[in-house]
């Protein structure tokens, strides 16, 4: 077994058993960590409220402007399309 198999291993056991977070650099910058699963849950959770809070957010938006016309051309140049 590599040493860098080793030590991961031992951030792994570190993440599982003492909830430590441990970030991995590469010439001194952050590229990814290991966490414990439950933070990866948890945060995985938050993400998904936000998101559901910005399509309610959106969705009412709509709603409030339903009165509003817009022919499908400016429609779809709005959205990126320029069809």
């Amino acid at each position: 077994m590599s040493t860098a198999q080793a030590d991961l291993i031992t951030l792994v056991d570190l993440a599982a058993r003492s909830k430590k977070r441990t970030i991995l650099s590469r010439r001194g910058k952050d590229v990814a960590a290991v966490v414990p699963i439950e933070d990866l849950y948890r945060l995985e959770h938050l993400t998904q409220k936000e998101i559901d809070r910005s399509d309610l957010a959106q969705a009412r938006i709509a709603l409030a402007e339903r009165g509003r016309r817009i022919a499908l051309r400016d429609f779809l140049a709005e959205l990126g399309d320029g069809a």
